[in-house]
């Protein structure tokens, strides 16, 4: 892709990248795949022009509607846990957000089925994915913890926002096999927790502390704010 502005010159280069890549796996990043992902997706793309500086500082940003791009840490850990034990062919994104995540995903699994709450930032996050010419996911405008259960059963499941408990409605959504990589628990005490399920039950296997945004019920129809 020649766009200029994907590849980003200055504090959003590809020297820049690299410095963050650098980072992730001194932080315990080792798919390589993913790590390629962090580096190749222009994350400035997907804030406000006045944060485009800070896009590869491993540190989430604010994207509007209260809500904020993950760090890239965080995205690079959740996609390698959700990787670990095979390739997905159909994946359930619990959060689009601005997209970002689903960008890193995409090339690595099948198909992606987005879920996400807010218009406006579904909006947002169609238009950035269409700019990367990423075709394999779909959109839903809905409440992200009733998934979509017309498109059940997932290989894998990725939520971007924490609920108290896991909601049982996800996980009978899994197949058998399928994996889902959730932030669980109150602000201030989450925990990332990798979901598996078996033909006996679930398997439960925490990752590390985090910080999410809840996971809020319903739909918001909210127009869109200021312009990325």
């Amino acid at each position: 892709m020649n766009d200029p502005r994907f590849s980003g010159i200055g504090m959003t280069s590809a020297r820049t990248r690299d410095r963050l890549v650098q980072r992730l796996r001194e932080q315990g990043i080792t798919n390589l795949s993913v790590l390629e992902r962090i580096r190749h997706v222009p994350r400035h793309i997907f804030v406000d022009e006045a944060l485009a500086s800070r896009a590869y500082e491993d540190t989430a940003l604010p994207i509007g509607f209260g809500q904020t791009i993950s760090q890239p840490y965080i995205v690079a850990r959740m996609t390698e846990a959700l990787l670990e034990g095979g390739p997905l062919q159909k994946v359930l994104e619990i959060g689009t957000g601005c997209g970002y995540q689903t960008a890193v995903l995409a090339p690595l699994v099948g198909r992606i089925c987005s879920v996400e709450r807010i218009e406006g930032l579904q909006r947002r996050a169609k238009e950035r994915l269409r700019e990367l010419q990423i075709r394999n996911v779909r959109f839903r405008l809905g409440d992200g913890a009733q998934g979509w259960k017309s498109q059940a059963p997932f290989d894998g499941m990725l939520a971007a926002a924490a609920p108290l408990t896991v909601p049982d409605t996800l996980l009978a959504q899994l197949a058998v096999g399928g994996r889902l990589i959730m932030p669980v628990g109150p602000e201030g005490a989450q925990q990332l927790i990798r979901f598996v399920r078996r033909e006996q039950g679930i398997e439960r296997r925490v990752l590390g502390l985090v910080a999410f945004v809840p996971l809020v019920g319903g739909v918001s129809r909210e127009s869109e704010r200021s312009p990325l």
